[in-house]
């Protein structure tokens, strides 16, 4: 199968066909989807961390190359819900199913397949859009043990392909490419050459903030926090944008740790932060962080709302 997929990739450039098309990244949450994206976009679009449940939402990126166009949709990891914001990132997750063109499942390289991974199979067995198995993290394991992980897979779904790659490093990104513009339709392109998301500046800057957080505090104040970018605006004179933010959490006890002895954490996040914000703004950036407690706001669809967690795209 390999051979002839390879074939047809060859083809088609020969025939100068042009694809375009809409993928989507599944799979259980921490499985490296994010990183995956991050990597073949080429630049942080998407935020990373060691805790699960990093994506609440659905995030468009963009390649565009001369063979085609992907559209990227990057979303929460599929897990059984646990409030309101969790039955929110399951819906979007297993919505966006039926709504693309390919589907690439990650998974981690092991011969052990949980209970979690079955649920994700069984989701897919409802679908008819075509399924790439993604192996991750594949730069922690021996080279000869992953056929090993492909034979521990290959039955449990109807898969397209199989391909091992490491999404930190990129090896076998390439072949990855390759695999997914096969089964793209031809199609216009949707995007000009120079976009790589559609998501608001805005929203990128917040996922930022959140991010430093959930690198840095304590593993139960992460699910619990929500940034809010109050004011985002660029001086006339000076290269310089003024970015207020509030980071959101449900106890008071958790604005405590957020802000740290004498400010030393709310300080720490903010400068990592304001680091990465100024690489994509491309300009120096003054950020001031605020902490609120909005008691238990993951149950509350006001403030899932205003928090950018609003269900109106789903429905």
């Amino acid at each position: 199968m390999a051979i002839s997929q390879g074939l047809r990739y060859a083809w088609d450039r020969m025939k100068n066909i042009y694809k375009s098309g809409f993928v989507t990244l599944i799979g259980r949450p921490n499985v490296g989807k994010s990183t995956l994206m991050n990597q073949i976009i080429g630049q942080k679009i998407a935020i990373t961390s060691d805790k699960p449940q990093t994506t609440r939402n659905r995030i468009q990126t963009v390649y565009t190359c001369e063979d085609g166009q992907i559209i990227f949709v990057d979303t929460p990891g599929i897990h059984k819900a646990k409030n309101k914001l969790g039955e929110y990132m399951v819906t979007v997750a297993e919505r966006t199913l039926n709504e693309v063109d390919v589907i690439l499942w990650l998974v981690e390289p092991s011969t052990f397949i949980g209970a979690g991974e079955r649920h994700i199979a069984e989701q897919l067995t409802r679908v008819k859009t075509p399924i790439i198995l993604v192996i991750n993290k594949i730069d922690t394991v021996k080279k000869e043990e992953i056929l090993t992980f492909i034979g521990a897979y290959k039955d449990i779904c109807n898969f397209a392909e199989i391909v091992p790659v490491s999404a930190l490093n990129g090896e076998n990104k390439e072949n990855l490419m390759k695999a997914i513009f096969n089964y793209l339709p031809e199609g216009p392109q949707f995007y000009d050459e120079d976009t790589i998301t559609d998501q608001p500046e805005r929203q990128i800057v917040a996922e930022l903030i959140r991010e430093k957080a959930l690198r840095l505090l304590d593993e139960e104040i992460p699910h619990g926090i929500a940034v809010s970018i109050e004011s985002m605006k660029e001086r006339k004179k000076g290269n310089i944008v003024d970015i207020d933010a509030t980071i959101v959490c449900e106890r008071d006890s958790h604005k405590g740790i957020v802000i740290g002895k004498q400010g030393a954490m709310l300080k720490k996040i903010g400068t990592l932060a304001r680091q990465e914000i100024e690489n994509l703004l491309d300009m120096r950036v003054n950020l001031q962080l605020w902490v609120k407690v909005k008691k238990d706001w993951r149950d509350s669809d006001f403030l899932l709302k205003n928090y950018g967690y609003s269900k109106r795209e789903i429905e």
